[in-house]
Protein backbone atom coordinates (compact mmCIF):
# COMPACT_ATOMS: atom_id res chain seq x y z
CA UNK A 1 0.00 0.00 0.00
CA UNK A 2 1.43 3.42 -1.23
CA UNK A 3 0.15 6.73 -1.49
CA UNK A 4 -1.01 8.62 -4.50
CA UNK A 5 -0.06 11.86 -5.63
CA UNK A 6 -1.80 12.11 -9.08
CA UNK A 7 -5.29 12.68 -7.22
CA UNK A 8 -6.16 15.66 -4.29
CA UNK A 9 -9.12 16.29 -2.11
CA UNK A 10 -10.38 18.69 -4.56
CA UNK A 11 -10.78 15.67 -7.20
CA UNK A 12 -13.56 14.62 -5.15
CA UNK A 13 -15.29 17.60 -5.34
CA UNK A 14 -15.37 18.06 -8.51
CA UNK A 15 -15.40 15.84 -12.09
CA UNK A 16 -16.11 12.19 -10.18
CA UNK A 17 -19.90 11.00 -10.21
CA UNK A 18 -20.61 9.25 -6.99
CA UNK A 19 -23.42 6.62 -7.93
CA UNK A 20 -25.14 5.32 -10.89
CA UNK A 21 -23.77 8.10 -13.70
CA UNK A 22 -22.13 6.11 -16.60
CA UNK A 23 -18.63 7.60 -16.74
CA UNK A 24 -16.58 6.77 -19.66
CA UNK A 25 -12.71 6.40 -20.03
CA UNK A 26 -10.63 8.86 -18.47
CA UNK A 27 -13.18 9.60 -15.85
CA UNK A 28 -13.79 8.51 -12.17
CA UNK A 29 -16.38 7.37 -9.84
CA UNK A 30 -16.48 8.11 -6.10
CA UNK A 31 -18.65 5.69 -4.00
CA UNK A 32 -18.12 6.48 -0.16
CA UNK A 33 -18.12 3.83 2.47
CA UNK A 34 -17.84 4.48 6.09
CA UNK A 35 -15.21 6.91 5.98
CA UNK A 36 -13.63 5.81 2.98
CA UNK A 37 -13.94 6.92 -0.39
CA UNK A 38 -13.06 4.53 -3.21
CA UNK A 39 -12.65 6.23 -6.73
CA UNK A 40 -12.44 3.87 -9.25
CA UNK A 41 -11.39 4.40 -13.35
CA UNK A 42 -8.60 6.09 -14.85
CA UNK A 43 -6.43 9.08 -15.88
CA UNK A 44 -7.24 10.48 -19.51
CA UNK A 45 -3.45 10.13 -20.04
CA UNK A 46 -3.67 6.50 -18.06
CA UNK A 47 -1.88 3.58 -20.42
CA UNK A 48 -3.28 1.16 -17.87
CA UNK A 49 -5.83 -1.39 -19.94
CA UNK A 50 -7.90 -2.45 -16.71
CA UNK A 51 -9.86 -0.17 -14.14
CA UNK A 52 -7.99 1.21 -11.52
CA UNK A 53 -8.84 1.76 -7.77
CA UNK A 54 -7.67 4.58 -5.37
CA UNK A 55 -9.11 5.41 -1.52
CA UNK A 56 -9.31 8.29 -0.22
CA UNK A 57 -9.07 7.71 3.97
CA UNK A 58 -11.09 10.47 4.76
CA UNK A 59 -10.24 10.03 8.94
CA UNK A 60 -6.67 10.46 8.39
CA UNK A 61 -6.89 12.99 5.11
CA UNK A 62 -5.00 10.71 3.31
CA UNK A 63 -5.04 8.86 -0.34
CA UNK A 64 -3.64 5.22 -0.42
CA UNK A 65 -3.22 2.77 -2.96
CA UNK A 66 -4.83 -0.65 -2.10
CA UNK A 67 -3.56 -3.97 -2.80
CA UNK A 68 -5.77 -5.32 -5.17
CA UNK A 69 -7.27 -8.57 -5.32
CA UNK A 70 -8.34 -10.86 -8.20
CA UNK A 71 -8.52 -10.28 -11.89
CA UNK A 72 -9.14 -6.58 -12.61
CA UNK A 73 -11.84 -5.89 -15.46
CA UNK A 74 -10.84 -4.35 -18.70
CA UNK A 75 -11.17 -1.29 -19.89
CA UNK A 76 -14.45 -0.08 -22.69
CA UNK A 77 -16.24 2.65 -23.59
CA UNK A 78 -17.31 3.56 -19.84
CA UNK A 79 -19.13 2.59 -17.11
CA UNK A 80 -21.75 3.02 -13.91
CA UNK A 81 -20.87 2.49 -10.19
CA UNK A 82 -23.58 1.54 -7.85
CA UNK A 83 -22.57 0.56 -3.92
CA UNK A 84 -24.72 -2.60 -3.01
CA UNK A 85 -24.92 -3.31 0.75
CA UNK A 86 -22.24 -1.00 1.92
CA UNK A 87 -19.74 -4.31 1.73
CA UNK A 88 -19.31 -4.03 -2.76
CA UNK A 89 -19.42 -2.14 -5.68
CA UNK A 90 -21.12 -3.64 -8.48
CA UNK A 91 -19.68 -2.10 -11.85
CA UNK A 92 -21.55 -2.25 -15.18
CA UNK A 93 -19.15 -1.92 -18.04
CA UNK A 94 -20.55 -0.20 -20.81
CA UNK A 95 -19.37 -1.86 -24.60
CA UNK A 96 -18.20 -4.82 -23.65
CA UNK A 97 -18.91 -8.18 -24.77
CA UNK A 98 -21.84 -10.01 -22.95
CA UNK A 99 -20.04 -12.46 -20.42
CA UNK A 100 -17.49 -9.27 -19.26
CA UNK A 101 -20.33 -6.51 -18.35
CA UNK A 102 -20.64 -7.45 -14.74
CA UNK A 103 -18.12 -7.12 -12.33
CA UNK A 104 -18.05 -6.35 -8.44
CA UNK A 105 -15.23 -4.53 -6.12
CA UNK A 106 -15.92 -6.16 -3.05
CA UNK A 107 -14.29 -3.36 -0.35
CA UNK A 108 -15.72 -4.69 3.01
CA UNK A 109 -16.81 -8.16 2.54
CA UNK A 110 -15.63 -10.83 4.75
CA UNK A 111 -12.92 -11.85 2.35
CA UNK A 112 -11.54 -8.82 1.90
CA UNK A 113 -11.51 -8.49 6.21
CA UNK A 114 -9.59 -11.41 6.20
CA UNK A 115 -7.43 -10.79 3.73
CA UNK A 116 -6.75 -7.00 5.46
CA UNK A 117 -5.50 -8.81 8.62
CA UNK A 118 -3.30 -10.89 6.89
CA UNK A 119 -1.70 -8.25 4.69
CA UNK A 120 -2.31 -5.71 7.27
CA UNK A 121 -2.73 -3.30 4.51
CA UNK A 122 -5.78 -1.91 2.47
CA UNK A 123 -7.45 -4.36 0.27
CA UNK A 124 -9.98 -4.30 -2.45
CA UNK A 125 -10.62 -7.55 -4.34
CA UNK A 126 -12.67 -8.26 -8.16
CA UNK A 127 -15.14 -10.62 -8.76
CA UNK A 128 -16.91 -11.38 -11.65
CA UNK A 129 -20.19 -11.45 -11.98
CA UNK A 130 -22.32 -14.55 -13.81
CA UNK A 131 -25.98 -15.62 -14.28
CA UNK A 132 -27.41 -18.62 -12.76
CA UNK A 133 -26.06 -20.55 -10.13
CA UNK A 134 -23.28 -23.99 -10.39
CA UNK A 135 -23.21 -27.07 -8.63
CA UNK A 136 -20.59 -27.14 -5.59
CA UNK A 137 -17.17 -27.84 -6.40
CA UNK A 138 -16.68 -31.38 -5.16
CA UNK A 139 -13.31 -31.63 -2.82
CA UNK A 140 -11.56 -35.60 -2.74
CA UNK A 141 -8.78 -36.31 -0.48
CA UNK A 142 -7.02 -38.95 0.85
CA UNK A 143 -3.50 -40.53 1.71
CA UNK A 144 -1.77 -41.84 -1.50
CA UNK A 145 -2.57 -45.07 -2.31
CA UNK A 146 -6.21 -44.91 -1.05
CA UNK A 147 -7.86 -45.20 -4.62
CA UNK A 148 -9.52 -41.83 -4.64
CA UNK A 149 -7.95 -41.47 -8.35
CA UNK A 150 -9.35 -44.31 -9.50
CA UNK A 151 -12.58 -43.13 -7.64
CA UNK A 152 -12.63 -39.61 -9.68
CA UNK A 153 -11.89 -41.51 -13.07
CA UNK A 154 -15.12 -43.71 -12.46
CA UNK A 155 -17.32 -40.32 -11.65
CA UNK A 156 -15.76 -38.95 -14.97
CA UNK A 157 -16.36 -41.61 -16.62
CA UNK A 158 -19.58 -42.88 -15.66
CA UNK A 159 -20.83 -39.00 -15.90
CA UNK A 160 -18.61 -36.96 -18.55
CA UNK A 161 -20.84 -34.39 -19.34
CA UNK A 162 -21.49 -33.38 -15.91
CA UNK A 163 -18.28 -33.51 -14.13
CA UNK A 164 -15.16 -31.59 -14.75
CA UNK A 165 -11.13 -32.02 -13.49
CA UNK A 166 -9.57 -29.10 -12.07
CA UNK A 167 -6.21 -28.71 -13.55
CA UNK A 168 -3.63 -27.88 -11.19
CA UNK A 169 -0.25 -25.89 -11.68
CA UNK A 170 2.85 -26.61 -10.79
CA UNK A 171 6.04 -24.75 -11.84
CA UNK A 172 7.80 -28.36 -12.18
CA UNK A 173 8.72 -29.33 -15.78
CA UNK A 174 6.21 -31.36 -17.48
CA UNK A 175 7.16 -35.24 -17.64
CA UNK A 176 7.09 -37.67 -20.68
CA UNK A 177 4.03 -37.95 -22.03
CA UNK A 178 2.04 -35.32 -19.74
CA UNK A 179 0.32 -32.63 -21.77
CA UNK A 180 0.24 -28.65 -20.76
CA UNK A 181 -3.59 -27.82 -19.54
CA UNK A 182 -4.11 -31.96 -19.51
CA UNK A 183 -2.25 -33.20 -16.47
CA UNK A 184 -0.90 -29.38 -15.06
CA UNK A 185 -0.67 -25.93 -15.91
CA UNK A 186 2.71 -25.95 -16.82
CA UNK A 187 4.12 -22.37 -15.29
CA UNK A 188 7.16 -20.27 -14.74
CA UNK A 189 7.76 -19.72 -10.69
CA UNK A 190 7.70 -15.68 -10.84
CA UNK A 191 4.65 -15.99 -12.35
CA UNK A 192 3.22 -18.36 -10.04
CA UNK A 193 4.76 -16.44 -7.12
CA UNK A 194 2.91 -13.11 -8.45
CA UNK A 195 -0.50 -14.80 -8.36
CA UNK A 196 -0.49 -16.45 -5.58
CA UNK A 197 0.50 -13.29 -3.77
CA UNK A 198 -2.48 -11.43 -5.57
CA UNK A 199 -4.68 -13.94 -4.38
CA UNK A 200 -5.62 -15.94 -7.41
CA UNK A 201 -5.17 -19.53 -5.80
CA UNK A 202 -7.53 -21.17 -3.57
CA UNK A 203 -4.40 -23.36 -2.12
CA UNK A 204 -0.71 -24.22 -2.64
CA UNK A 205 2.26 -25.82 -1.31
CA UNK A 206 5.70 -26.42 -2.48
CA UNK A 207 6.75 -29.92 -2.86
CA UNK A 208 10.50 -30.91 -3.18
CA UNK A 209 11.11 -27.27 -4.06
CA UNK A 210 8.68 -26.96 -6.75
CA UNK A 211 5.19 -25.09 -6.57
CA UNK A 212 1.96 -27.05 -7.03
CA UNK A 213 -1.51 -25.19 -6.31
CA UNK A 214 -5.09 -25.39 -7.08
CA UNK A 215 -5.90 -21.72 -8.99
CA UNK A 216 -9.32 -19.99 -9.02
CA UNK A 217 -9.78 -19.16 -12.22
CA UNK A 218 -9.06 -23.58 -12.93
CA UNK A 219 -12.42 -23.91 -10.92
CA UNK A 220 -14.60 -21.29 -12.36
CA UNK A 221 -13.76 -22.79 -15.46
CA UNK A 222 -15.06 -25.47 -15.03
CA UNK A 223 -18.11 -24.13 -13.53
CA UNK A 224 -18.27 -22.01 -16.60
CA UNK A 225 -18.76 -24.65 -19.10
CA UNK A 226 -21.77 -25.93 -17.21
CA UNK A 227 -19.76 -28.86 -15.37
CA UNK A 228 -19.49 -29.66 -11.78
CA UNK A 229 -16.01 -29.52 -10.54
CA UNK A 230 -13.94 -31.90 -8.80
CA UNK A 231 -10.60 -31.03 -6.81
CA UNK A 232 -8.59 -33.94 -5.95
CA UNK A 233 -5.82 -32.36 -2.96
CA UNK A 234 -4.08 -33.37 -0.03
CA UNK A 235 -5.71 -32.32 3.63
CA UNK A 236 -3.95 -29.52 3.55
CA UNK A 237 -5.21 -28.25 0.62
CA UNK A 238 -8.65 -28.71 1.70
CA UNK A 239 -7.80 -26.84 4.87
CA UNK A 240 -7.34 -23.87 2.81
CA UNK A 241 -9.66 -23.91 0.21
CA UNK A 242 -12.68 -25.00 3.59
CA UNK A 243 -10.75 -21.36 5.16
CA UNK A 244 -11.82 -19.83 1.30
CA UNK A 245 -14.86 -18.01 0.26
CA UNK A 246 -15.28 -21.53 -2.22
CA UNK A 247 -18.55 -23.35 -1.26
CA UNK A 248 -17.65 -26.83 -1.83
CA UNK A 249 -18.74 -30.47 -0.78
CA UNK A 250 -15.47 -32.08 1.08
CA UNK A 251 -15.45 -36.09 0.79
CA UNK A 252 -12.06 -37.89 2.94
CA UNK A 253 -11.38 -40.83 1.48
CA UNK A 254 -9.57 -43.48 4.27
CA UNK A 255 -7.97 -47.17 3.76
CA UNK A 256 -9.59 -49.54 6.08
CA UNK A 257 -6.56 -50.08 7.81
CA UNK A 258 -2.82 -48.96 7.61
CA UNK A 259 -1.99 -52.02 6.95
CA UNK A 260 -4.04 -52.55 3.80
CA UNK A 261 -3.25 -49.31 2.68
CA UNK A 262 0.72 -50.60 2.56
CA UNK A 263 -0.44 -53.57 0.17
CA UNK A 264 -1.99 -51.04 -1.88
CA UNK A 265 1.13 -48.94 -2.25
CA UNK A 266 3.66 -51.82 -2.46
CA UNK A 267 1.65 -53.03 -5.25
CA UNK A 268 1.48 -50.22 -7.35
CA UNK A 269 5.27 -50.76 -7.48
CA UNK A 270 5.98 -47.24 -8.08
CA UNK A 271 8.22 -46.27 -5.33
CA UNK A 272 11.33 -46.95 -3.32
CA UNK A 273 10.92 -48.57 -0.05
CA UNK A 274 11.90 -45.04 1.40
CA UNK A 275 9.53 -43.35 -0.36
CA UNK A 276 6.78 -46.01 0.47
CA UNK A 277 7.46 -45.22 4.43
CA UNK A 278 7.61 -41.59 3.85
CA UNK A 279 3.96 -41.88 2.34
CA UNK A 280 2.90 -44.24 4.81
CA UNK A 281 3.76 -41.38 7.66
CA UNK A 282 2.24 -39.23 5.82
CA UNK A 283 -0.78 -41.02 5.28
CA UNK A 284 -1.18 -41.47 9.29
CA UNK A 285 -1.30 -37.79 9.51
CA UNK A 286 -3.35 -37.37 7.32
CA UNK A 287 -5.82 -40.10 8.31
CA UNK A 288 -6.09 -38.22 11.99
CA UNK A 289 -6.08 -34.55 10.33
CA UNK A 290 -9.16 -36.03 7.84
CA UNK A 291 -11.32 -37.56 10.76
CA UNK A 292 -10.96 -34.94 13.18
CA UNK A 293 -10.49 -31.33 12.36
CA UNK A 294 -14.22 -30.62 10.95
CA UNK A 295 -12.50 -30.34 7.30
CA UNK A 296 -14.78 -33.05 5.72
CA UNK A 297 -18.71 -33.07 5.49
CA UNK A 298 -18.44 -36.53 4.23
CA UNK A 299 -15.73 -39.68 5.48
CA UNK A 300 -15.93 -43.04 3.11
CA UNK A 301 -13.85 -46.19 3.84
CA UNK A 302 -12.35 -47.54 0.73
CA UNK A 303 -12.31 -51.32 1.94
CA UNK A 304 -14.66 -52.33 -0.90
CA UNK A 305 -13.81 -49.91 -4.12
CA UNK A 306 -17.29 -50.10 -5.96
CA UNK A 307 -18.90 -49.69 -2.52
CA UNK A 308 -17.06 -46.82 -1.70
CA UNK A 309 -17.86 -45.45 -5.74
CA UNK A 310 -21.75 -46.72 -4.85
CA UNK A 311 -21.70 -44.05 -1.87
CA UNK A 312 -19.59 -41.83 -3.09
CA UNK A 313 -22.34 -41.10 -5.95
CA UNK A 314 -25.41 -41.59 -3.27
CA UNK A 315 -24.22 -38.20 -1.51
CA UNK A 316 -23.18 -36.33 -4.75
CA UNK A 317 -27.08 -37.31 -5.27
CA UNK A 318 -26.62 -39.65 -8.49
CA UNK A 319 -28.05 -42.61 -6.93
CA UNK A 320 -30.78 -42.64 -9.86
CA UNK A 321 -32.97 -40.05 -8.58
CA UNK A 322 -31.29 -37.08 -10.11
CA UNK A 323 -30.59 -36.03 -13.71
CA UNK A 324 -27.44 -36.51 -15.21
CA UNK A 325 -27.05 -34.04 -17.65
CA UNK A 326 -24.69 -30.80 -16.54
CA UNK A 327 -26.26 -27.01 -16.36
CA UNK A 328 -25.73 -25.66 -19.41
CA UNK A 329 -23.12 -23.08 -19.49
CA UNK A 330 -23.88 -19.64 -18.33
CA UNK A 331 -25.08 -17.23 -20.82
CA UNK A 332 -23.83 -13.72 -21.10
CA UNK A 333 -25.96 -10.62 -20.40
CA UNK A 334 -26.45 -8.38 -23.68
CA UNK A 335 -26.47 -5.13 -22.29
CA UNK A 336 -28.16 -1.88 -24.49
CA UNK A 337 -25.33 0.10 -25.93
CA UNK A 338 -26.70 3.26 -24.46
CA UNK A 339 -28.19 3.29 -21.08
CA UNK A 340 -28.89 4.71 -17.82
CA UNK A 341 -28.76 3.06 -14.51
CA UNK A 342 -30.62 3.07 -11.28
CA UNK A 343 -31.47 0.62 -7.84
CA UNK A 344 -34.78 -0.33 -6.76
CA UNK A 345 -34.79 -2.12 -3.59
CA UNK A 346 -32.60 -5.86 -4.86
CA UNK A 347 -33.15 -4.72 -8.60
CA UNK A 348 -30.35 -2.93 -10.76
CA UNK A 349 -32.37 -1.44 -14.02
CA UNK A 350 -30.57 -0.83 -16.61
CA UNK A 351 -32.87 1.53 -19.30
CA UNK A 352 -32.34 1.45 -22.83
CA UNK A 353 -31.49 5.36 -24.13
CA UNK A 354 -31.60 4.33 -28.04
CA UNK A 355 -34.28 7.07 -29.07
CA UNK A 356 -35.54 5.26 -32.04
CA UNK A 357 -37.55 2.13 -32.18
CA UNK A 358 -35.63 -0.83 -30.26
CA UNK A 359 -35.40 -4.27 -30.94
CA UNK A 360 -35.95 -7.30 -28.58
CA UNK A 361 -31.61 -7.33 -28.17
CA UNK A 362 -32.12 -3.87 -26.81
CA UNK A 363 -34.75 -3.56 -24.99
CA UNK A 364 -34.04 -2.43 -21.03
CA UNK A 365 -33.42 -5.26 -18.20
CA UNK A 366 -33.30 -5.67 -14.66
CA UNK A 367 -30.82 -7.78 -12.67
CA UNK A 368 -32.55 -9.40 -9.68
CA UNK A 369 -29.40 -9.29 -7.21
CA UNK A 370 -31.06 -10.77 -4.51
CA UNK A 371 -29.54 -14.04 -4.81
CA UNK A 372 -25.86 -13.58 -4.93
CA UNK A 373 -23.59 -15.90 -3.85
CA UNK A 374 -20.00 -16.83 -3.72
CA UNK A 375 -17.46 -13.56 -5.01
CA UNK A 376 -13.85 -12.81 -4.42
CA UNK A 377 -11.62 -14.44 -4.71
CA UNK A 378 -13.59 -16.61 -7.43
CA UNK A 379 -17.42 -15.53 -9.36
CA UNK A 380 -20.32 -13.90 -7.80
CA UNK A 381 -22.92 -15.93 -9.01
CA UNK A 382 -26.62 -16.05 -8.29
CA UNK A 383 -27.47 -13.02 -11.35
CA UNK A 384 -31.10 -13.55 -12.54
CA UNK A 385 -31.77 -11.55 -15.64
CA UNK A 386 -35.45 -9.79 -17.08
CA UNK A 387 -36.29 -8.09 -19.86
CA UNK A 388 -38.59 -5.28 -19.71
CA UNK A 389 -40.51 -3.45 -22.03
CA UNK A 390 -41.06 -0.26 -19.63
CA UNK A 391 -40.56 1.43 -16.75
CA UNK A 392 -43.57 0.39 -15.09
CA UNK A 393 -42.39 -3.62 -15.96
CA UNK A 394 -40.41 -3.29 -13.35
CA UNK A 395 -42.96 -2.33 -10.92
CA UNK A 396 -46.14 -4.71 -12.55
CA UNK A 397 -44.08 -7.72 -14.16
CA UNK A 398 -41.05 -8.82 -15.63
CA UNK A 399 -39.64 -11.17 -18.04
CA UNK A 400 -37.40 -13.46 -17.39
CA UNK A 401 -34.23 -14.18 -19.61
CA UNK A 402 -34.25 -17.88 -20.63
Amino acid sequence: MGEAPALCVEDLKEGFSNGFGLRTKGFKTSTDVGDKTFVIGCNNNDSASSLEVHIYDKSRGKWVIPTVLGTKPKLYEGYSAVLLNGDRIMIIIRGSTPDDCIWFLEVDTEYVKQQKEVSGTEVVAWSKGVRGDAEKPVVISGPSGVGKGTLINMLMEEFPSMFGFSVSHTTRAPRDMEKNGVHYHFTERSIMEKDIKDGKFLEFASVHGNLYGTSIEAVEAVADSGKRCILDIDVQGAKSVRASSLDAVFVFISPPSMGELEERLRLRGTETEEQVQKRLRNAEAEIEQGKSSGIFDHILCNDNLEKCYENLKKLLGLDGSAPTNSKPSPKGIDLPPNHSVSKIDNKILIKCETPEPVNASKKSIILDISSLKGGAPGRTRGLNVYAIDSFSDCLNGIHKLS
